[in-house]
C-alpha cells in the first residue's frame, strides 16, 4: 500500500467531522470575541475605566473575560446593536430626505421667475402677481397654485 492509503486509514471520517466541528467552534469563538470588544466600545453608559477594565479582562483572560461579560452584560448587547442599527437607518433616511427635498419642490427663485414670465405674457395682472409673489415669499404655497387661483375665469 502507498503512503496516501495509510493516511486515509489513519484519519477516518469521524475524525474529519470532529476536526471540522472544532474549526467551526474556533471561528465562532473569534466572532464572539470581536462582538464583545465592539460592544464594549459601543456602550455609552459605561465609563472609560469600566471599558478599559473589560477590555483588559477580555484580552488577558479571553475565555473567562468573554464568558463573564456575556453573563453580566449580554442581555443588553442585542439592544445596543438594534439601537445602533436604528440610529444608522434614521441618519440614512434623513440624508435621503435632505437630498430628495431639493429636487421635489422648486425653489422660491424658480417660482418667482415663472410668475414674472406669466405676468410678462399678460396672463395675470400686476395685482395678481403681487399677491402670488407675497405667497411665494412667505412660503404659503407654490406660484402655480397662486397664479391659477388668481386668474379670472374669462382668460
Amino acid at each position: 500500500m502507498s503512503a496516501q492509503t495509510y493516511l486515509a486509514y489513519d484519519y477516518p471520517l469521524l475524525s474529519v467531522f470532529w476536526s471540522m466541528l472544532l474549526f467551526f467552534l474556533w471561528i465562532m469563538w473569534f466572532v464572539l470575541l470581536f462582538r464583545v470588544v465592539v460592544d464594549i466600545f459601543r456602550d455609552d453608559e459605561m465609563s472609560g475605566w469600566a471599558k478599559a477594565g473589560w477590555l483588559v479582562l477580555t484580552i488577558l483572560l479571553p475565555f473567562l473575560g468573554v464568558f463573564v461579560y456575556v453573563i453580566a452584560r449580554g442581555k443588553n448587547m442585542g439592544r445596543r446593536e438594534i439601537a445602533q442599527a436604528r440610529a444608522q437607518q434614521e441618519a440614512f433616511d434623513a440624508r435621503i430626505r435632505e437630498a430628495a427635498g431639493g429636487m421635489g419642490r422648486p425653489s422660491s427663485i424658480d417660482e418667482l421667475a415663472k410668475l414674472s414670465e406669466i405676468r410678462a405674457r399678460g396672463d395675470i395682472t400686476d395685482e395678481e402677481f403681487r399677491r402670488a409673489k407675497d405667497l411665494v415669499l412667505t412660503g404659503h404655497g407654490p406660484a402655480e397654485d397662486a397664479g391659477s387661483t388668481a386668474r379670472t375665469p374669462g382668460r
